[in-house]
């Protein structure tokens, strides 16, 4: 099998015997002068290539838009003349230009944008078209039309010009390519192919837990014999209490987790997309860590947020039930809409997130028992606690009648007025409709939900304002007092 030996005829190599020169000129020089030839002769080639391609770029963006000043010159609109029509663009590109420009171009400098560039030549056109017309020496109801034609006539010639220039732009820069791929140079080399050993992506740690166990204290027993006690101690186990084993902490939301928590409810498609990008969402402990959250979140009054993290840990959980290609198996059953999965699989979110409110409803309420609250309760079962609200700010005119209201100072009832009726503006909205109500069983309500210094200065207030019916030590407190 004869060998092909032709891809080394592109070497442009210099070879000391190839050299023949002058006898009275050293070799070495020779040589170095002919190694510079041919780098210059590379680098002006290469730089000859970079400038006709983007000459080349330049003209061929320039171009369109010469074409169509063209036709727009030799078939004006009837409104508009075609002088007019030249005048206004040349102002157009003169006042408000583009910055676009060719890649290297300064954009600042308006004679190196496409703008400015297309405003010179008409300015060329222009001048022209005038002389001409001007030579021609028309009267005044020819020099229009007469003008309109030399534009015409000058903006064909460029479009012309112009597209030669691209046609002989194109053909040299080919023949110059053409020569630089005859010589293979250090630009020219490349890997073939190379062979890399690419580490595995390791797999996520499970999700972290938060432990709430304390430390454990150790105690050390200091002795005379450290062996005999060693021997004597090493057969006996070490007990840990059963209470010990089982305290274990709460699983943490991950940013991952958190971010997967807040997608739609049966948004399959896009779960699915996320447990793709982002391994260390199906983790160990994952669907413990949502559970947590959805319990926090309907704690703290977010049930919508918290069927989404019910949602998103069962979801976890089915496609760890079914195995090792169980995320694969699960969300093409729920995609493509199988009826059976989908009932299963709903029901059993609707049937757990439902189970999770009674649990926090239970939570809340076996907190409540045992925390401290201010109540209101008559000192006897024969008196009654009312309370006189207050309808608004004093009116403008205060009459006071009836019996010790001579000695009075209506400024001073007035300040009363107003000081009962800034307290109560100072209340919640949810106190001051308990109280509007009139119901004892409304204000405890408000006030049981409060913490007891809070409770306490409400109904301080209450008692100075002169809400409350009766006299001040009227108010028995059962703080801390269980009822049950």
């Amino acid at each position: 099998m004869p060998l092909n030996y032709s891809k080394w005829d592109q070497l442009e190599l210099s070879d000391d015997s190839d050299i023949e020169g002058h006898p009275n000129v050293d070799k070495k020089s020779l040589i170095r002068w002919k190694q510079r030839d041919i780098h210059e002769k590379r680098e002006l080639r290469k730089h000859k290539i970079q400038t006709l391609t983007a000459q080349i770029s330049c003209n061929e963006i320039l171009l369109p838009r010469i074409k169509k000043i063209l036709n727009d010159l030799t078939n004006p609109s009837t409104s508009t003349p075609a002088p007019v029509y030249f005048n206004s663009l040349v102002d157009q590109l003169q006042t408000n230009p583009s910055r676009d420009c060719p890649p290297g171009n300064d954009p600042s400098k308006l004679e190196q944008t496409y703008d400015g560039m297309l405003l010179s030549l008409l300015k060329m056109v222009g001048e022209k078209a005038r002389e001409k017309v001007k030579e021609a020496g028309l009267l005044e109801a020819d020099k229009d039309e007469r003008l309109t034609k030399e534009l015409a006539a000058e903006m064909a010639v460029h479009v012309k010009q112009l597209g030669e220039t691209i046609e002989k732009d194109k053909k040299e820069l080919e023949t110059e390519e053409a020569e630089q791929k005859k010589h293979i140079t250090m630009d020219d080399l490349h890997e073939g192919f190379e062979s890399k050993y690419v580490a595995p992506t390791p797999a996520p740690p499970p999700v972290p837990i938060k432990s709430e166990k304390g430390k454990e204290k150790a105690t050390t027993i200091e002795v005379l014999n450290p062996e005999s006690a060693g021997s004597s101690t090493s057969n006996a186990p070490a007990s840990k209490s059963n209470d010990d084993e089982e305290d274990e902490g709460l699983a943490e939301l991950t940013p991952s987790l958190e971010a997967f928590s807040k997608i739609s409810l049966w948004d399959y498609e896009k779960s699915f997309q996320f447990i793709q990008s982002h391994r260390d969402v199906y983790v160990p402990g994952a669907s413990d860590a949502l559970l947590v959250a959805a319990f926090t979140a309907q704690g703290d009054g977010k049930p919508k947020y918290a069927k989404q993290c019910v949602h998103q840990s069962l979801l976890l959980q089915y496609c760890e039930k079914l195995g090792r290609d169980g995320v694969g198996l699960f969300f093409k059953k729920m995609v493509s809409g199988d009826k059976r999965a989908l009932k299963v699989f709903v029901d059993d979110v609707e049937g757990t997130y439902k189970h999770l409110v009674n649990r926090v409803k239970i939570t809340q309420e076996e907190a409540n028992q045992g925390r401290e609250q201010i109540q209101l309760v008559p000192e006897n079962p024969n008196q009654t606690i009312s309370f006189n609200v207050p309808d608004g700010p004093p009116p403008e005119n205060i009459v006071l009648e009836g019996p010790g209201t001579e000695d009075m100072d209506i400024e001073e009832v007035r300040k009363a007025l107003q000081f009962r009726w800034d307290i109560f503006q100072g209340f919640s909205p949810e106190l001051q409709e308990a109280l509007k109500s009139g119901g004892l069983d409304g204000v405890n309500k408000v006030l049981g939900d409060m913490d007891v210094p809070e409770a306490e200065a409400i109904v301080n207030n209450l008692d100075i304002a002169g809400i409350l019916s009766f006299a001040e030590g009227g108010v028995r407190d059962e703080t801390g007092i269980d009822k049950a």
